[in-house]
């Protein structure tokens, strides 16, 4: 993981965002919502415009920071975002609406776990986007993965969590030490597949790009 020092002269760096995600970034830091953070942001960004994905399923919407970025981003791509607490699913319908990205992004509301009959009519999806429960992640991946196009990318945020996943004793959090241990396998198990070809790449919190085989391979 990058030190502070490095993350603030990256942030300095990137291009000054619009007002719109300004003030959902805003939003974000006083209502302590979980967004993307920048540098990974950008980082992910980056990627996407590399692989041109043309439909994104996206796992956990918080306020549509994430899905609207792609959103502005990729022009040409269609987004199908999934949040299941119900002010954060309204809060991002409005920034939805707010920056006319409504034509690109529908938003779901519901359980991931409980909505794929939903989802699945929009398959295949070129990219899935993971950023939701982190102790569901397996579950999210095992799930949604067979709705993914050969060759088509699993992107997971946060599988470092905050540098726990390495750490040989328990936090003083609990619940924290839980979850850490639950990506720590998952990222075990990422790694262990041979039908993915995956990276982990250590940039904000973690961000773990997974490349799915096509037959020939």
């Amino acid at each position: 993981m990058l030190s502070d020092d490095i993350v603030s002269y990256l942030q300095r760096l990137r291009p000054a965002p619009d007002v719109d995600i300004e003030e959902m970034e805003q939003y974000a830091r006083e209502h302590r919502v979980p967004i993307m953070d920048p540098v990974s942001m950008e980082v992910l960004l980056f990627v996407l415009k590399l692989a041109k994905p043309h439909r994104i399923l996206e796992i956990g919407t918080a306020i549509g920071y994430s899905a609207i970025r792609m959103a502005k981003a990729l022009p040409d791509a269609r987004i199908v975002t999934i949040e299941k607490d119900r002010e954060r699913y309204e809060r991002a319908r409005f920034y939805i609406e707010k920056t006319n990205t409504m034509q690109q992004i529908e938003a779901v509301f519901g359980d991931a776990l409980a909505v794929r009959g939903q989802i699945a009519a929009a398959a295949p999806f070129d990219v899935l986007f993971i950023d939701a429960a982190k102790g569901q992640y397996e579950r999210f991946f095992t799930l949604y993965e067979p709705l993914v196009a050969a060759e088509g990318l699993i992107i997971s945020d946060n599988v470092l969590f905050k540098g726990l996943v390495v750490a040989e004793a328990p936090a003083d959090n609990k619940r924290r030490w839980n979850i850490a241990q639950k990506i720590r396998r998952y990222n075990e198990w990422l790694m262990s597949r041979s039908d993915y070809d995956t990276v982990i790449i250590p940039v904000g919190d973690g961000l773990a790009i997974s490349r799915k085989r096509g037959e020939e391979q």
